[in-house]
């Protein structure tokens, strides 16, 4: 039989047809969702290549690009991801629009590829819709954990861990100490106690059981923060999980989810087998427990809470010390604040308010090394307007704190560490003053803020105030960054240390 002839008939037999016609619809209409400009009025943004729009341009530090674009193109702008639309607020005009104006229409959050299992979502005070479910788990958790008493308890605890890391760090004299490992764990066991009411880590790492779970975390927020991930951009590929990340992601959940899952089901059956009145001691845990909550919303709800309880204040206060440790002067009046202010041998949390320069140093850490460069993502459940500009429905929504904590129409010299800008200053980072929001603002605001920065400062002062610290070799403190959802530093902050005393003696090293 001739080629041509035979070549002739297949193509034009039903079998060839139908696929074909089939694949052509499916190829129209996707060029024409990818093509597709018929939003009108969208912020202003760079212009965009065919298929991928602008996905070129964002780069590995999305904060520092996007910021770029909002110098070139106005305080609110748009680009296009692949299929999707985002919209970057970067003024503190814009962020009053998304996260206070029109924050009922844009408080949904945007639930990252690693985390899309049904399983998760309905138990997430972090990524679930803000319908009765998440207020009831809020109110809740505001009750329960950072009410007034909840938190007079737990800086006892903190007290506590810290007189422990001291302890720990006396023994370390001499030594290099990587100030991020001893800081997490402290953060961690303070958390777990409160949780748990037992520690989990060791400071003493290598002999540590459940060093595991520090590693699960971390790995969790790398799938978390992957940026450059196919099917969230192109959601007709995301059923196939091309790169692994909703696999990857789902694996580190349930690593962390095996990390408490024998300690629930004890204490479940531990309650069920007694009343709750005979506790001696009633964790939170415990809380969750007799309100009901199942193990898969335990599970849920106790990961968010050590993921950002532990990473997200670790990060701040790595940032913080780094600063302290490289402004000599910064440290100095540090160290006379505290000799000043406080006449005991060790630093209690209630002190704190006498040290209103450390807290300055805090809020200047904040304001220069924001621990989530742009919030939370959400996403526009309506369209609406902001700053005149339309916000189409399902479009992605940053608000970009890194860029407006460094602008310089809003602060003086702005990328330096200057902790006096917020003396006798009424700004603050509670949600109402725009210019300045490391934890957000409106109903999806940090909930622990007060502790995440109690944490910091109590820390900070006692380590200032048991130790003289010192860098290797007179280096300098590393400061760039690295993205993984929080903007953490790119290499971990070393140290030596020695006891105030013993650096008193000391003749051949100079301290920091």
């Amino acid at each position: 039989m001739d080629t041509a002839y035979f070549l002739k008939e297949i193509i034009s037999s039903p079998i060839f047809i139908l696929p074909t016609i089939l694949y052509l619809l499916f190829v129209i209409k996707l060029t024409k969702r990818l093509f597709s400009n018929d939003i009108r009025n969208l912020p202003p943004g760079p212009p965009k290549l065919p298929i991928i729009g602008n996905l070129h341009q964002v780069g590995d530090k999305p904060h520092v690009s996007l910021t770029k674009f909002a110098k070139e193109y106005g305080p609110l702008i748009s680009l296009k991801l692949g299929t999707q639309v985002l919209v970057v607020a970067s003024s503190p005009e814009a962020a009053m629009g998304i996260l206070k104006t029109q924050d009922r229409l844009l408080s949904s959050r945007l639930v990252p590829t690693a985390l899309h299992h049904k399983s998760l979502i309905p138990h997430s005070m972090v990524f679930s819709e803000c319908n009765e479910s998440w207020k009831t788990l809020r109110n809740f958790c505001m009750t329960e954990m950072f009410s007034s008493n909840a938190l007079e308890a737990r800086s006892r605890i903190l007290e506590e861990k810290v007189d422990q890391l001291l302890e720990f760090l006396h023994n370390k004299q001499g030594q290099v100490i990587n100030v991020g490992d001893i800081v997490f764990t402290t953060l961690f066991n303070t958390l777990s106690c409160v949780v748990f009411d037992k520690d989990l880590l060791d400071l003493e790492e290598e002999h540590d059981t459940f060093v595991g779970v520090k590693r699960s975390i971390h790995k969790l927020l790398e799938y978390v923060a992957r940026i450059k991930d196919v099917g969230s951009f192109f959601p007709i590929f995301d059923r196939f999980d091309l790169q692994g990340i909703r696999k990857g992601g789902l694996k580190h959940v349930e690593e962390v989810f095996d990390f408490w899952k024998d300690m629930i089901d004890e204490r479940r059956a531990h309650i069920s087998s007694s009343t709750w009145s005979s506790l001696k001691s009633k964790s939170f845990l415990d809380h969750l427990l007799k309100n009901g909550f199942s193990n898969d919303q335990i599970n849920e709800f106790v990961t968010e809470l050590f993921v950002a309880g532990t990473n997200t204040t670790t990060t701040a206060l790595l940032w913080a010390m780094t600063e302290i440790v490289k402004n000599k002067d910064v440290l100095k009046k540090n160290e006379e604040d505290i000799n000043k202010e406080i006449n005991s041998e060790k630093i209690i949390v209630s002190q704190l308010s006498k040290l209103p320069y450390l807290q300055a140093c805090v809020k200047e850490a904040l304001r220069l090394h924001a621990p989530v460069p742009y919030l939370v993502p959400r996403v526009a459940i309506e369209s609406c307007e902001v700053m005149n500009y339309t916000i189409p429905k399902n479009a992605r929504i940053f608000v970009n704190v890194w860029a407006i904590g460094r602008d310089p129409k809003l602060w003086d010299d702005p990328l330096s560490f200057k902790p006096e800008r917020f003396l006798g200053s009424n700004l603050d980072f509670r949600g109402q003053d725009f210019e300045f929001l490391p934890f957000g603002s409106g109903r999806r605001k940090c909930p622990s803020l007060p502790l995440g920065t109690k944490s910091m400062e109590f820390i900070i002062a006692s380590l200032i105030h048991e130790f003289d610290w010192f860098l290797p070799n007179k280096e300098e403190p590393d400061i760039d960054e690295q993205f993984l959802f929080t903007l953490r530093k790119e290499k971990p902050l070393k140290l030596f240390l020695k006891c105030k005393q013993e650096s008193i003696k000391s003749s051949n090293i100079t301290p920091i």
